[in-house]
């Protein structure tokens, strides 16, 4: 599959966080990529640059075998209102957790 974003470069160099999750994509210039699989994803420890790239590390997440957490959630949060919830209840194993400030 071709994902073309026309609009923003580099919008999809978030797609390295994918790849170390275990997908296949290969990143042609700041506007393309092309997406291989399906692919086994498995869990990863990733940050949320902004809400677009936010939500697809969520939905690879809930996909993906073991554990994920997602740094930075406050991207996603200013799209989608209680999104934990709302997945939760459509039988999503999800939680948020509380992270302590560095340095305290």
């Amino acid at each position: 599959m071709l994902i073309h974003e026309w609009m923003f470069e580099n919008r999809l160099i978030f797609t390295d966080k994918l790849v170390g999750m275990g997908a296949d994509i290969t990143l042609c210039d700041p506007h393309r990529a092309i997406v291989t699989g399906p692919s086994r994803l498995r869990g990863s420890r990733v940050e949320s640059p902004d809400i677009r790239a936010g939500m697809s590390m969520l939905i690879a997440a809930l996909g993906a075998s073991g554990r994920s957490e997602i740094g930075n959630i406050s991207q996603i949060d200013r799209g989608y209102e209680r999104i934990d919830e709302r997945l939760r209840e459509l039988g999503a194993r999800i939680e948020r957790v509380a992270v302590e400030p560095v340095g305290v």
